[in-house]
């Protein structure tokens, strides 16, 4: 455990951040989950919306550093080809 003041004070800092960064990553994944749901269902135009609204969400975490921007093009670039095949599945 922290002795110093200031290691105490960074201690609850780190807490903090950490459950902050947690918050952010799981927002994430919810709007990443929300566009998967919806091809799973076979809705276009909510697939569409989904993905839409999840990309800026992406790249605002990949700007904060929470996904590495990598991670943030791979994501996207599933889901827009799974959106873009259940649209020409039709």
């Amino acid at each position: 455990m922290a002795n110093t003041k200031q290691a105490k004070k960074r201690a609850i800092q780190a807490d903090k951040r950490r459950d902050h960064n947690a918050s952010l990553r799981s927002t994430v994944r919810t709007y990443i989950k929300k566009v998967v749901l919806a091809i799973e269902s076979g809705n276009k135009e909510a697939a569409k919306a989904a993905f839409t609204a999840a990309v800026p969400v992406i790249d605002r975490i990949a700007d904060k550093d929470q996904i590495h921007k990598n991670k943030a093009a791979r994501d996207k670039s599933r889901l827009a080809t799974k959106v873009k095949a259940l649209a020409l599945a039709a």
